[in-house]
């Protein structure tokens, strides 16, 4: 039997307005194949918040999860202690 290993992101909490739903945005960094220049890319997941406790501008730690709604495929592990934030 075969076990997957379930993919894991962090990010930051973009909005909260949704019941037991947040949005969270992903950036990560991309290099041009021919000016070999780096820019940013940012993605936005629809991640699964049980107890409505993360809010705008905080980091959250998600992984990939069932289906659990129309754009649902995530939740959330736990906060994201971003890196000389104190």
């Amino acid at each position: 039997m075969e076990t997957h290993t379930r993919r894991t992101f962090h990010g930051t909490v973009v909005s909260d307005a949704m019941d037991k739903t947040v949005i969270v945005r992903v950036d990560s960094t991309r290099v041009h194949p021919k000016y070999k220049k780096r820019y940013t890319v940012s993605r936005k997941f629809h991640v699964h918040d049980e107890k409505n406790q993360y809010h705008p501008g905080q980091g959250v730690v998600f992984c990939e999860t069932r289906p659990l709604s129309r754009h649902k495929r995530w939740r959330v592990v736990g906060p994201w202690e971003k890196a000389g934030k104190k």
